[in-house]
């Protein structure tokens, strides 16, 4: 029988939980996990229905309250401010400390800001967590017109939840085409025109300059960067996020852009972990990058280092690529390597309906005429296919001739699969 020890996991996001579920399924170490945003773990990604009126906070939570109790997971509401990995333990904002045998940092992310004049006024912010919708709640009331500023998916999802309350919204984005680092061209214009198609001031090429305040210091326009002044009364600073570390400063915890861990999430320090959107791996696998702030990511990481520290070490392999999104009525979902502009040994297949509102590109090797990637745009594609085909590097003929395996819901596009509807 292994010693008991004291698991203390610092975050109740996804990664942080799903370690805490994980440990105690296999162990009977004691469990406590410490958050200064809410009692219990929720759906982060839930946040924008709680605001559009389509869910309360209570649907947002997978687990009821009394689950932490009965699998023996305490928790504890509190801010820590240092670790102190000499010895052992923890310091609270508070003054109170806590002691671990074994500390997993699953603290997430934090909203970027770049230094913009007037960033700090009441009535500008970013989403991420709790507090900040809270704070959307209180900051949106009674406003005319609203600016969001940044072209990614927290952008997007900022611009939706604030047209759910019929609030005009410009949508300032600094690059050329709306998340075009990360979309092919065809893929970046039609979400441009689907969000221009739903009334939204979409000012690409845009850059924020200033954000001006009223005589009580609240926003009252934005100044952009070729002199333009765009009058609101709310600024959603949705410009990316970075990895939730400053409070780890002089502990001794190796960082970079986040906590740098190794194949088994393990810090420099070797009773000290890190996982989700605050790790940064010293070796990334092929193809991925060395900090993924994805949900299904931050699951697997909870599961390797549950099992590591229960005595079975394990390497996290995320496997293949995958991840999805929703720009209003476009389902997007992509998987394996689809990069904004063609390599020269790749080529691609890509169909566009006459509507403009689905689209499917498929990535393959020129060489071997395997598959690397897909984008998918107003189509379900079926995980387990797709990722079948790119772990068996399954040459492009036969994943056209075999598309309709693909279809996750055929009974709403009947013609997806059909080769007459794949330009070849």
């Amino acid at each position: 029988m292994s010693k008991q020890k004291h698991i203390v996991i610092l975050g109740n996001g996804v990664s942080g939980i799903t370690a805490a579920r994980h440990i105690r399924k296999r162990s009977n170490h004691r469990i406590t996990v410490i958050s200064a945003e809410t009692d219990h773990f929720y759906s982060r990604t839930a946040l924008m229905y709680i605001y559009m009126g389509h869910m309360q906070f209570e649907h947002t939570k997978p687990y009821e309250d009394w689950f932490w109790e009965k699998n023996r997971i305490e928790l504890k509401r509190a801010y820590v401010t240092k670790v102190d990995p000499n010895s052992n333990s923890l310091l609270f904002d508070s003054g109170e400390t806590m002691q671990y045998d074994e500390l997993i940092l699953a603290t997430g992310s934090a909203s970027n800001k770049f230094g913009w004049p007037g960033q700090d006024l009441k009535g500008v912010q970013g989403l991420y967590n709790y507090q900040d919708l809270e704070a959307m709640e209180v900051n949106t009331k009674g406003v005319e017109r609203a600016v969001v500023v940044g072209g990614g998916l927290i952008g997007i999802e900022m611009v939706e939840m604030l047209l759910s309350r019929q609030i005009p919204v410009t949508f300032v984005v600094r690059e050329t085409s709306f998340w075009n680092n990360v979309l092919p061209k065809q893929e970046s214009e039609m979400i441009n025109r689907h969000i221009r198609s739903h009334h939204v001031d979409l000012r690409l090429s845009t850059e924020l300059k200033e954000i001006l305040a009223d005589k009580d210091g609240r926003v009252r326009a934005v100044l952009t960067g070729d002199g333009e002044e765009i009058p609101c009364q709310f600024v959603g600073l949705t410009v990316g996020v970075h990895p939730n570390i400053s409070f780890l400063q002089n502990s001794g915890i190796e960082v970079d852009k986040g906590i740098l861990v190794d194949s088994q999430l393990r810090t420099n320090i070797p009773n000290i972990y890190a996982l989700g959107d605050c790790a940064q791996l010293r070796t990334p696998k092929r193809g991925r990058q060395a900090i993924e702030a994805v949900w299904y990511t931050g699951k697997m990481m909870g599961e390797t280092v549950a099992a590591t520290i229960c005595g079975n070490p394990t390497d996290y392999n995320p496997g293949i690529w995958f991840n999805s999104a929703k720009f209003f009525d476009i389902e997007y979902q992509t998987y394996g390597a689809v990069s904004p502009q063609l390599k020269e040994s790749e080529d691609c297949l890509y169909w566009e309906s006459e509507d403009g509102l689905r689209s499917l590109r498929i990535v393959f090797d020129v060489s071997s005429k395997a598959v690397l990637g897909f984008n998918a745009f107003g189509i379900r594609l079926r995980h387990k296919v797709c990722d079948e085909w790119l772990r068996n590097s399954t040459p492009i003929d036969e994943v056209v001739l075999n598309l309709k395996r693909a279809n996750f819901n055929p009974e709403f596009f009947k013609k997806f699969g059909e080769r007459s509807s794949v330009s070849i």
